[in-house]
């Protein structure tokens, strides 16, 4: 895709953080990746799909593609397990709904996001245009993507969002997809400025819609979609905001770091040598990132006793400001997945019932049963404010500890979830990865997509992927 001509490719200030980070991604290429950044990159790329696999069937799912579709009509992009397409910016809505649907795909521990459902979708819908796009320039363009949302989360505080009320991951999340079609794009620099110029003044999400709301699957879907859009306008010569990052008034930080300090350095800290997209999680549990670590404890005090129902008197729970505000309440019927899968407590009562928590534990059907109910009112969930000091890293920090019947008490504490401890193999990743969509997809299906992400270099067309993609996928539950 050849870029649109203009006066000026530089950025409007290059020693600004806005012109470092434009200037890195104008010049940025495959080859400049190490190795371990690439295979980290395919292995995001391996989990998303996935996840977009699971979440394609899903009752919020279909509401949303029925929906789109009717709104968007045909076209000529693809909607993963569908087989049937929309408008670009309709396919990136929905494919990014599908990865974000039921909240397996990965996070950033430092700045809570989902790069895949972000990434992908927007860069999907691009490489469907005119112009062939090869796996290596997917490749490269994904890597973009991978390593800007992160930094401008890190700018933000991170975590501190999710305190505030803000879908943090939503907010920085135009960022990401501006940045990856930017890539695909060959923007140059100053046409990477208008792009996330015009992805910051699109940035938006809020967390209450983790309660009842189907939305909250959609909004990196929403997020996808306007970077997608941002690079687009930027490349047809539309103008963003300038210097997005270091405006004093209306500027992406000033507006949404009012009031906690937000660091423009974080945006380019390190930038080429530090690879964030090393750092992005893979999750094991299908439940919001905070829950991880507190779900690591309890299964370590499992690994000592054998977790009974009817043996447990109390289960105690202590964990940071965040992930207190963003993963507790008292759960109440009728509690939708989503509010399943962020709360705290029932997290818990259903993983200490089943012995994990995957897709099952967080149907309607297991959801609604008695013996988990039964359970909650024995979790007790706090903040221990010593979790709130020390940075972001100290923020997942938790505490867990289990008080049975006969009297003995065990406490297991955390310093963060063992996925962020040390990131899962490649193999980790496509067992996951073929544990999820076993029944959804035929194996020959399922082993050629695998084949082809972890190969991508090698691709020609990555529309070649994409058929393998689109055609109808199974239904995960009703």
């Amino acid at each position: 895709m050849q870029p649109t001509t203009s006066t000026s490719t530089a950025a409007t200030d290059p020693q600004g953080p806005t012109g470092v980070l434009c200037n890195w991604l104008a010049a940025f290429s495959l080859q400049q990746a190490p190795q371990q950044a690439r295979d980290r990159a395919k292995a995001l790329t391996l989990d998303g799909i996935g996840c977009a696999i699971v979440g394609a069937k899903l009752p919020w799912s279909n509401t949303a593609a029925e929906i789109v579709q009717k709104f968007e009509g045909a076209g000529d992009r693809t909607i993963v397990g569908w087989g049937a397409r929309t408008s670009a910016p309709g396919a990136a809505l929905l494919n990014g709904t599908f990865i974000q649907g039921f909240e397996l795909d990965d996070f950033h521990a430092k700045a809570p996001l989902h790069s895949a459902s972000l990434v992908l979708p927007a860069l999907w819908a691009a490489s469907e245009g005119a112009e062939k796009v090869s796996g290596r320039q997917f490749l490269e363009a994904a890597i973009a993507g991978y390593e800007v949302g992160p930094r401008v989360g890190k700018a933000l505080g991170g975590i501190a969002m999710l305190s505030r009320g803000w879908h943090s991951g939503a907010v920085f999340g135009t960022f990401a997809a501006a940045a990856a079609v930017g890539k695909l794009m060959q923007l140059d620099a100053a046409r990477f400025e208008d792009a996330l110029g015009l992805a910051g003044t699109q940035s938006a999400g809020l967390m209450a819609a983790q309660y009842e709301a189907m939305c909250k699957r959609m909004h990196h879907g929403f997020s996808s979609r306007n970077g997608l859009y941002s690079a687009v306008l930027a490349q047809g010569g539309y103008t963003g905001i300038k210097r997005v990052f270091e405006r004093e008034y209306g500027g992406f930080l000033a507006v949404f770091g009012e009031g906690h300090n937000p660091d423009p350095s974080q945006v380019c800290k390190d930038l080429g040598s530090l690879w964030e997209v090393e750092h992005i999680v893979i999750k094991p549990y299908a439940a919001m990132g905070g829950i991880h670590s507190p779900l690591d404890a309890l299964f370590d005090i499992g690994r000592q006793r054998a977790l009974k129902a009817n043996e447990i008197a109390r289960v105690e729970v202590d964990v940071s400001h965040p992930i207190y505000h963003h993963g507790w309440w008292p759960p109440v019927r009728p509690l939708t997945s989503i509010g399943a899968q962020m709360n705290i407590g029932y997290c818990m009562a259903v993983a200490i019932l089943d012995g994990e928590a995957v897709v099952r534990q967080f149907t309607p059907a297991r959801i609604e049963a008695e013996d988990v109910w039964n359970l909650i009112p024995k979790v007790e969930v706090r903040n221990d404010p010593e979790f709130d000091e020390g940075g972001a890293e100290m923020r997942f920090r938790s505490r867990v500890a289990v008080t049975f019947t006969d009297g003995e008490r065990i406490e297991v504490e955390r310093h963060t979830s063992r996925t962020i401890e040390a990131r899962q193999s490649i193999e980790e990743v496509a067992e996951k990865y073929c544990s999820l969509t076993d029944g959804l997809i035929d194996p020959e299906r399922q082993r050629k997509i695998q084949e082809m992400v972890l190969d991508i270099e090698a691709l020609d067309d990555v529309r070649e992927l994409l058929a393998l993609l689109a055609p109808p996928v199974g239904t995960a539950f009703e």
